[in-house]
Formats: C-alpha cells, sequence, structure tokens
C-alpha cells in the first residue's frame, strides 16, 4: 500500500475520531515524507504542531496509521528545521500489535519534497512577487534561466517554501526528473561520512546525477574549506550537464564573508533574488488561505490581530494561528480576538525592533544615544555598538544595510564584522554571554 493511501485512510479514521478544530488545525495540516523500517516520519507546519501532536494525539494517530496500514509502525513528527535531521527515538511512538495485521513493505519519497510546499499554496505579495516569478518560470523551463536561483531573505519568509514548490511542478511536468532538496549542512554530513567510509563515488554520483539540486541555507558552509570545495566541483559538473540549482541563504552572496570567490560568482552566474517580510494586506491574506485550506471560519477582526502580532516570520505567524485553533477547540471556546489575546498574550509582549535595541543598548552601557550612533572608536562605545548590531541580525529580520543606516550610516561589512566578533566572544567567555542573555531576556 502507498504511503499517500495510508496518510489518507488514517485521516479518515482520525476525523470521525478527534474534534473538528482539532482535526482541522492540528492533524489535516500534517503530512506523512517516509515511512521506512516501520517508522512513519510526518511533517508538521511548526515546533508548537509538532510538540502538540508528540504530547496530545500521538497515540491517536499511531493507532490509526496502524489500523489503514494493517502492520505496526512507528511515528515520529518533524519540522523544517530537523526535517534533514535523523529521528529522535524519544519522539516516536511505539504501535500496539494489536492494531495492526502482518507486515507490509515500506516505502518512501526519496526526494525529500514537502508535499504541502506548492506555487498554489503560497500566497504571493509584493515582499515575495519577483521570487515567486522567478521560481515559477525556473520550474517551467529547468537549466535554461536563471541557473543558479539563489533566494535570500530572513528565517520564515518562504524560502523553503518556493524551493519545494519548484520541485512538486517539475514533478508533474516530468514524473521521471531525479530532484533532491537538502540543507548546506546535510550536504556537509553526508560528505564526512563518504570519506569516513570510503563512500566518495557513490557520494558523488549521487548529487552529480540529479535534474534539479535544491540545497537550503549555504551560508552555513562558509569557512568549511572541504565542503566549498565539494561543492564547488558539484556545482560544476551539474551545470556543465545542463541541470538546474536552486539555493538559498539569509543573505545574498557577497554578504557571506568566508566563502570562496569563485563559489561566490557561480552563485551570482544566474539570478539573485530576495524575499522581504509581507505588509499586513499580505499576512492578511496568508491567514486567510491558511483558514479557507483547514476548513475554518474565523472572523476578519481575529486574523487581523494575529496578523498585527507577528510581522517578520510567516511560518510564526502560521504557528500563532494554528495555536489559537488549537485553544479554542480544546476549551471549547469560541474564536474571537479576546480569545486570540489571552492565547497569545505571554507570546507577544512587544514587537522588537531596531529603535528598542539602541535604546537598550544605550541604557545598559550608559552611553549617549548620540555617541552610539557616531563614528566614535572608543573602546566601550565600539564594543556597544557591535553589541547593537547583533542583536540587530539575532532578534529581528532587517537586511545589513538596513541595520548598518541605523547605526550611524555603517556599511553591510561592518555590521557582518560586528555580528561575527561578538559571536565569536559570546562562545568563548561566559560573563559576556550571561550579559547578552539578558539584553535578550530584557527585549522580550
Amino acid at each position: 500500500m502507498e504511503l499517500d493511501e495510508i496518510w489518507r485512510k488514517a485521516l479518515v479514521i482520525l476525523e470521525a475520531r478527534l474534534s473538528r478544530p482539532s482535526f482541522e488545525a492540528l492533524v489535516k495540516p500534517a503530512q506523512p515524507i517516509t515511512l521506512e523500517d516501520n517508522l512513519l516520519v510526518v511533517h508538521t507546519p511548526n515546533d508548537f504542531s509538532r510538540d502538540w501532536l508528540s504530547t496530545k494525539y500521538v497515540n491517536d494517530i499511531t493507532e490509526a496509521v496502524c489500523a489503514a496500514a494493517g502492520t505496526p509502525i512507528r511515528v515520529t513528527f518533524i519540522t523544517d528545521g530537523n526535517m534533514n535531521a535523523p529521528a529522535d527515538d524519544s519522539n516516536i511512538a511505539e504501535p500496539d500489535p494489536a492494531d495492526a495485521e502482518p507486515r507490509v513493505a515500506a516505502v518512501g519519497r526519496l526526494n525529500n519534497l514537502n508535499p504541502k510546499y506548492t506555487f498554489g499554496s503560497f500566497v504571493v505579495g509584493n515582499h515575495s512577487r519577483f521570487a515567486h516569478a522567478a521560481a515559477m518560470r525556473v520550474a517551467e523551463a529547468p537549466a535554461t534561466a536563471y541557473n543558479p536561483l539563489f533566494i535570500y531573505g530572513g528565517v520564515g519568509l518562504g524560502k523553503t517554501h518556493l524551493m519545494h514548490a519548484i520541485g512538486q511542478s517539475l514533478l508533474q511536468h516530468k514524473p521521471t526528473a531525479k530532484i533532491v532538496y537538502l540543507s548546506s549542512e546535510r550536504f556537509t554530513n553526508d560528505m564526512i561520512a563518504s570519506i569516513r567510509e570510503q563512500k566518495q563515488a557513490e557520494f558523488r554520483n549521487r548529487y552529480r546525477s540529479v535534474d534539479l539540486l535544491l540545497i537550503d541555507d549555504i551560508q552555513f558552509i562558509e569557512g568549511k574549506e572541504g565542503t566549498q570545495e565539494e561543492f564547488f566541483h558539484t556545482f560544476n559538473a551539474l551545470h556543465e550537464a545542463g541541470k538546474q540549482f536552486v539555493i538559498s541563504s539569509d543573505r545574498p552572496p557577497k554578504d557571506i564573508p568566508e566563502l570562496e570567490a569563485r563559489l561566490r560568482s557561480r552563485f551570482e552566474w544566474g539570478l539573485v533574488t530576495d524575499i522581504q517580510p509581507p505588509d499586513l494586506e499580505t499576512r492578511m491574506a496568508i491567514l486567510q488561505k491558511k483558514a479557507a485550506l483547514d476548513g475554518l471560519q474565523v472572523g476578519n477582526d481575529v486574523l487581523e490581530y494575529i496578523a498585527n502580532q507577528h510581522r517578520n516570520n510567516v511560518r510564526e505567524l502560521e504557528g500563532a494561528f494554528i495555536r489559537v485553533m488549537a485553544y479554542a477547540s480544546l476549551t471549547n471556546a469560541a474564536v474571537t480576538v479576546g480569545l486570540a489575546q489571552q492565547t497569545l498574550g505571554a507570546q507577544f509582549i512587544k514587537e522588537i525592533t531596531l529603535d528598542t535595541i539602541k535604546q537598550l543598548v544605550s541604557d545598559h552601557f550608559r552611553i549617549e544615544m548620540a555617541e552610539l550612533l557616531s563614528t566614535g572608536r572608543q573602546r566601550d562605545m565600539t564594543w556597544a555598538r557591535q553589541v547593537g548590531m547583533y542583536l540587530a541580525r539575532e532578534l529581528t529580520s532587517s537586511s545589513l544595510p538596513k541595520v548598518g543606516d541605523a547605526f550611524g550610516g555603517r556599511d553591510h561589512t561592518t555590521v557582518m564584522h560586528a555580528y561575527e566578533k561578538v559571536k565569536k566572544i559570546v562562545a568563548a567567555n561566559p560573563e559576556v554571554k550571561r550579559e547578552v542573555d539578558e539584553l535578550i531576556r530584557k527585549l522580550h
């Protein structure tokens, strides 16, 4: 029995067993990814959904899957953040043998694409219109334009969604296409494992024989000379063979300081485009579409309240929506603005902006704002400024140039230098880490 068929039958069982709001808000958005060695890996849209399903509904889901498959199956839940990581045994539910019949063969999706991430489910706004159009062009005619396609932007803005959508669309037009999606960290880990096990030829063949290679979070290969060397040759092999590359990052190639010049040059061969945080209208449209897909009736006043609480991260915006729907379901309450305020009150205490960061840093280090933004190079003044830029990069989705402008008109390389310097000191000095953690706590 195919994985999709097992999951479809399990959903029928769960829909009859669970309350409608719980089913629509928590279970229905989840998607099966692989079923191998009787372990079902289920993708959830965010940490809240994963944790809720793992603690509240894992037994119901396990029983339903076992009944649908006719064999004992274990279930574990993942999010985008750990799609490429090994399953954590602590989160795996063991099946009751009584729930199943004899064993069936395991099946799975080799390309690791999330079926939920399609062009149809992506809400286009001014923040993402160009990136969306470029992604569709690549899916329609891979390797003929925009090769590579390099998409950058803050966390949770839709880069991964567009990458998966390209893969899904290409499979619809060409079902036999070989597609691989993975993070740069997974690429590094696979390379290290191939060296350790003396399987370099197998590793290279795996990634150099595909039609479409989707690499997420490429910034994590900076400073890794061996990975960059291997990736350089993989890029060349695929490009010369007329295959498509799609790459994502939290910043453009020119702002990844420890990236080899030859790789940076190749990343800029095609098209480099960004995704910005969505405006209010787009955030409202995202929530309206999610409510419609989940079959939920939610007032625009509630959606507007949620949309105003999270402005810089679509993934967290959708997580807030799910949290409100789940709370309403579990308490049998009507979905109102008051309920949303009650549910999200502890989650969204205040918006973290560049201005609030600057003011906190000024107060904490007892430095006048004018001095903080000046060209002064006194040691205490410089350190305060660098900490401020570090916090801005960690806690906001503001671009490097925007952070630089906020801290006295400095260029993006100065911001990156400050960020990397503070990051290294925080990692090495417990006293500085405590001080920075206290600043972060105050901002929240």
